[in-house]
């Protein structure tokens, strides 16, 4: 039995929309500028203080987190789409007795919220997400509290997920990990941060977890 933890933003679902939605919102809210599609894109993966601290001071930057929080719960959790081929490999991990839970940089409430909407989130054992006063990302200790609480051998465990946060999250508790190429990173990226394993389309998750 292996314990696979998944990634959710550019892993599980396309979350960009919501996203863009929410920071776009935030930074009018604050008369500030917004940067372009292709900057934003790597705004997805990190916590939203540490992507709010390159363009305001720490003031601000609390104030931003709010109006994001405020619009992304109204509109942005339902600002995704699911990938193509990602309930067919979860279901599949799932049938042959593996155990799934997810690790992400969400904030609790949306995480727990979106998952649950999800037509596959019945699968997954358990949800980790940081509260809403998270400046850092906690992929690490995160992945470590998963481990813990699951008493799953490190050798049973693989982390799958799209950016360097993930990788980096699984090598730091001498676990495997699979980079997935539909998300918000790219294969420079995810090799470097240490990725034994890359999936160009998530058919490829049964056969690398």
């Amino acid at each position: 039995m292996t314990l696979c933890l998944f990634d959710l933003d550019g892993t599980l679902i396309d979350s960009e929309p919501g996203i863009f939605g929410g920071i776009r919102y935030a930074l009018g809210k604050l008369d500030t500028a917004v940067p372009d599609e292709r900057a934003l894109r790597a705004w997805i993966g990190p916590p939203l203080r540490q992507n709010f601290g390159a363009l305001l001071d720490a003031e601000r930057v609390e104030q931003a987190v709010k109006h994001y929080h405020v619009y992304f719960a109204e509109h942005g959790w339902q600002q995704r789409r699911v990938y193509d081929g990602i309930p067919e490999a979860l279901a599949a991990i799932h049938a042959r007795g593996d155990r799934l839970a997810v690790v992400t940089s969400k904030i609790r409430n949306h995480a727990e919220r979106i998952i649950a909407d999800l037509p596959f989130g019945h699968l997954f054992e358990r949800v980790y997400a940081p509260g809403p006063e998270s400046a850092h990302s906690q992929k690490a200790s995160m992945i470590a509290a998963a481990i813990e609480d699951f008493a799953s051998p490190r050798e049973s465990t693989v982390m799958v997920g799209d950016r360097s946060f993930d990788i980096e999250g699984a090598v730091a508790n001498h676990i495997a990990s699979v980079g997935v190429l539909w998300g918000f990173g790219d294969e420079a990226e995810l090799t470097q941060a240490g990725a034994a394993k890359l999936a160009s389309h998530p058919s490829e998750l049964p056969g690398l977890t």
